[in-house]
């Protein structure tokens, strides 16, 4: 899929345009998407599941290991360093790369708790639900909770008024001066310049600022999207959140379900808790906390890169079908933009997710050890209809873009693309 060329975007007599890129609006059916699966790709095995449990906690351990190990020799009689500040930056930049490593492997148990959310671990439901609550809540995550509102994303995704999170704001929910017909064209691809200006003024962000808020969304974007409906649906009412047994997002017969999820975090708080008064605060930071933001961070920028680009189309309810929704996703290599090595790294420490996502959306129950093959087949059917859904890599410069360029929707239109603070949309749609 494309990215924005500022080349195409132009100016002229007191207008600006951009060339858009027409994209493809699909109309198949998932019989049609599920037909061109192997069937093999289906089938869920609790024990080779449980070995990639196994294998992440090994790799988590192994990493810290590892750390232990070299910290042993930062010091003056083990190492020689030009001066004595460079031991505690030593030390700094070994638990930095331990925090980052297990984090992302933590990342890993938290996709593989995220699969048995979707039923994926194994043909047993009791099965899938008891390791899904016991990882997620090692990690944090109201498991039943998220479950429940993650299915509503599955069934709604790209909806605008139904899907659950990464859901686009409009222009009237931003504030923003209504679309002048004479001025502006609804599909962003001419604007007239003092419009332009109006709207950049109050969108446009500098870099600095688009940082700053892209890096506090990476950071406290998933704790804000269970406890407060941060970046989630717009339409729920003020206070919206995971633990309120009472929530929007819950029917009243899954009241146990959210509690049963609350004793997981309450457990969760209470061993975090215990932890920092038996070995202390810095300890349990450098050993556990600090790799849990790096999973939060990987959590809320695979998902909103998976979900969120300018020529990604969102629908409103006369256009929106299941198979459109589940088409209007990115499949992107995790850390690919640091090369093949980091780029095989990512995908093997997440297991695919960030690269088999778009078939993950077709059918959530396929394991993500059959996803790649599933995957292949799946594209090589879209490709025949035109659709092509594969991103740039997902890592902070891509993600700052993705960030600078998603502004807002317009209020009309079933079918809508981000527009950026320019008034200007990447993409139009193609039938």
């Amino acid at each position: 899929m494309p990215v924005i060329d500022m080349n195409m975007i132009t100016s002229q007599d007191g207008v600006t345009s951009i060339k858009q890129n027409e994209v493809v609006i699909p109309n198949l059916t998932i019989k049609d998407l599920l037909s061109t699966i192997p069937a093999h790709c289906f089938k869920r095995s609790a024990l080779r599941s449980s070995l990639y449990v196994a294998w992440d906690c090994i790799v988590i351990g192994g990493i810290y290991k590892a750390a232990m190990f070299l910290n042993t020799f930062i010091n003056p009689e083990s190492l020689s360093l030009p001066h004595p500040i460079l031991y505690p930056v030593a030390h700094l930049s070994l638990w930095s790369l331990y925090g980052f490593c297990a984090g992302l492997f933590g990342t890993g148990l938290w996709v593989i708790a995220h699969e048995c959310g979707h039923q994926a671990f194994s043909e047993s439901k009791f099965i899938n639900n008891n390791v899904g609550w016991v990882l997620h809540s090692a990690l944090g995550v109201p498991y039943y909770s998220w479950r429940i509102s993650h299915a509503k994303h599955h069934a709604s995704t790209g909806h605008m008024t139904l899907d659950e999170v990464h859901v686009p704001q409009t222009r009237g929910q931003l504030g923003l001066p209504p679309l002048d017909p004479t001025k502006e064209d609804i599909l962003g691809s001419t604007i007239s310049d003092d419009v332009v200006e109006e709207l950049w003024n109050a969108v446009g962000d500098s870099p600095i600022s688009t940082a700053l808020t892209s890096a506090a969304y990476l950071l406290l974007g998933w704790p804000g999207y269970l406890i407060c409906n941060t970046h989630g649906q717009q339409g729920y009412p003020a206070g919206t959140n995971h633990f309120n047994p009472g929530s929007v997002i819950f029917a009243p017969h899954q009241r146990g379900a959210v509690i049963l999820s609350n004793v997981g975090i309450l457990l969760w708080m209470a061993g975090l808790a215990g932890s920092i008064y038996t070995f202390g605060f810095l300890t349990v930071f450098r050993l556990y906390i600090y790799p849990y933001l790096w999973v939060n961070h990987w959590v809320v920028l695979v998902t909103f890169m998976q979900h969120t680009d300018p020529l990604l189309p969102h629908y409103r309810a006369p256009d929106f079908t299941f198979p459109r929704g589940a088409l209007a996703t990115l499949d992107r290599s995790l850390l690919g933009d640091c090369g093949k090595i980091m780029g095989w790294l990512g995908a093997h420490a997440t297991h695919g997710i960030s690269e088999t996502h778009v078939l993950h959306h077709v059918c959530s129950k396929i394991p993500h050890y059959h996803a790649w093959e599933a995957s292949d087949a799946l594209r090589k059917r879209l490709a025949q209809s035109g659709v092509i859904l594969r991103g740039a890599p997902i890592g902070w410069r891509e993600g700052y873009r993705v960030f600078k360029e998603c502004r807002f929707v317009e209020d009309e239109g079933s079918i809508v693309f981000y527009k950026n603070g320019y008034g200007l949309a990447a993409g139009r749609p193609k039938f």
